[in-house]
């Protein structure tokens, strides 16, 4: 354990009370896991503020407290430390309390709007089918040892405690690689989770349009994924380096960020770039194609169907490449051999004449890569079921609708994870940008996503494809009042046994 003076080495508190010579025995910034001789942080939130939980805290163990807020009274005994940002000291302070564990493994970021989770993934196995030790945390979960656990956090980049406790124990464990999902929530400065993690790699799959409520504008959605490349350019590692997505619309922004640092792009269009991908073929299961760099050439397949999957792994293969040192091509000899994420493109097998399938897919430049391919490879109508988050991005929901309005026969809109907002007016403003589709008839807005799926279920013929879009691999569908337990594949699977399927 540490002192509270050690801890705080690396930033200028604002003012401090009581005993800076105490030990921490952990770093909580929930009242509800704080222990014995924890350190709580009082952080402020959009409807909770840490402030008012203080006491919480301390009649739980906590012996320090961290705070941006002059306090009404202090409680004899408690050490404070009052800080300008909550949020922004959190990072300095873990990466302290941890030992810098960042600093002991090479560390591989992966940013960009969609793929984050699966390119994470693909780059982890990829450095294991070398002989690698590596962990990684993403959306969907992580790997600290030697079991891959579920992700609990409901972040798919956690608070900065959770990112230096997981980095912590990787390295502990032997760890000579870690692959972070780093999403433009961790990166800004204003939650600053990532701010003291040393990377060597950062990866930018793509970036189009979400999470303006966070950001404020697209402009500076896209300045805060640059902070990734930033970091890498700012690096004391001189081997650092940058992997991009040529295609994506503003890749100048993050070849710029980079500095001076080697970057290396991939396409699926330019021939100019160090690794691009032609000739595709294509069906709902898989795809193969031809994997070129600018001295040969390979033909390659991935038991994974999609061409932004093609672009996933173009970005894992060459990362690998580029931190192992290793030819891409003798490396692409395990692409086939790379398994999907959970919620992303997971079918439910079983003797129906229609196909069902669970995808993750939320945003609209996710929809515009998922839907036309897999409208192209239904042999009936293609059925579709989604919603859109309450609480954030409100600008994406009719853009939603009139992506699925183009590639769609079917349409169900029902909740994603309303919050506290009214689940009715989120599925009539998608419904906005939905023009060619009469309600009733080919538009169903059913709140009840369990009702809507079994109302879609029922509607499918021979040769359909039904496709549930939103919840992927997660958990739960979070209402006015909470969480509610929720798995997307468990659900469709109760609904097609109950409708006298088998199962497969």
């Amino acid at each position: 354990m540490k002192t509270i003076q050690q801890i705080i080495k690396d930033i200028k508190p604002l003012e401090t009370k009581g005993d800076m010579k105490q030990t921490v025995s952990s770093l909580e910034y929930d009242s509800r896991n704080v222990g014995k001789d924890s350190l709580f942080f009082a952080l402020e939130g959009v409807h909770t503020d840490g402030h008012e939980f203080i006491t919480q805290a301390i009649r739980q163990g906590a012996r320090t407290i961290v705070h941006s807020r002059k306090l009404d009274f202090y409680t004899e005994g408690i050490s404070y430390i009052r800080v300008k940002n909550c949020r922004q000291a959190m990072s300095p302070l873990a990466a302290t309390f941890y030992n810098y564990p960042s600093s002991r493994m090479k560390i591989i970021g992966v940013t960009g709007t969609d793929g984050k989770s699966t390119t994470v993934s693909f780059i982890h196995q990829l450095l294991e089918m070398e002989g690698k030790k590596a962990g990684f945390l993403s959306t969907v979960n992580y790997k600290s040892g030697d079991q891959i656990v579920t992700n609990p956090y409901r972040q798919s980049t956690p608070e900065a405690t959770v990112i230096q406790k997981i980095l912590r124990e990787m390295a502990d464990n032997g760890k000579e690689y870690a692959v972070l999902e780093a999403t433009s929530h961790g990166l800004s400065e204003k939650n600053s989770r990532l701010a003291d993690v040393e990377f060597d790699g950062a990866v930018l799959t793509n970036v189009t349009h979400e999470h303006l409520e966070f950001h404020g504008s697209i402009e500076q959605y896209r300045l805060d994924k640059a902070n990734l490349f930033k970091m890498i350019a700012n690096s004391a590692n001189e081997e650092a380096i940058g992997v991009i997505n040529d295609d994506s619309q503003w890749s100048e922004i993050y070849m710029d960020a980079i500095g001076e640092k080697p970057v290396f792009l991939y396409s699926l269009k330019n021939e100019e770039t160090d690794l691009w991908a032609s000739d595709y073929k294509i069906d709902n299961q898989t795809i193969s194609f031809s994997l070129h760099v600018p001295n040969g050439n390979k033909r390659v397949k991935l038991n994974i169907p999609g061409l932004f999957n093609v672009e996933n792994a173009m970005a894992a293969i060459l990362t690998v490449s580029e931190l192992l040192e290793e030819d891409v091509l003798d490396l692409a000899e395990n692409l086939n051999k790379l398994i999907g994420v959970k919620g992303r493109m997971n079918p439910v097998d079983g003797n129906m004449p229609f196909q069902v399938m669970v995808d993750y897919a939320h945003t609209p430049g996710s929809y515009k890569k998922l839907l036309p391919m897999i409208k192209n490879n239904t042999k009936g109508r293609l059925i579709i079921l989604f919603g859109s988050a309450g609480e954030r991005d409100v600008e994406k929901r009719s853009e939603q609708g009139e992506i699925a309005d183009e590639n769609a026969d079917v349409i169900f809109l029902c909740n994603e994870d309303p919050r506290g907002e009214d689940p009715i007016e989120i599925i009539r403003e998608i419904a906005e940008g939905i023009t060619s589709k009469t309600v009733d008839k080919d538009l169903f807005l059913i709140p009840d996503r369990r009702e809507g799926m079994k109302q879609a279920l029922a509607m499918a013929k021979e040769g359909d494809m039904v496709m549930t879009l939103g919840k992927g691999h997660e958990s739960s569908i979070i209402h006015d009042d909470g969480p509610h337990p929720w798995d997307e594949s468990t659900v469709l699977k109760e609904l097609l046994s109950e409708m006298g399927y088998k199962l497969f």
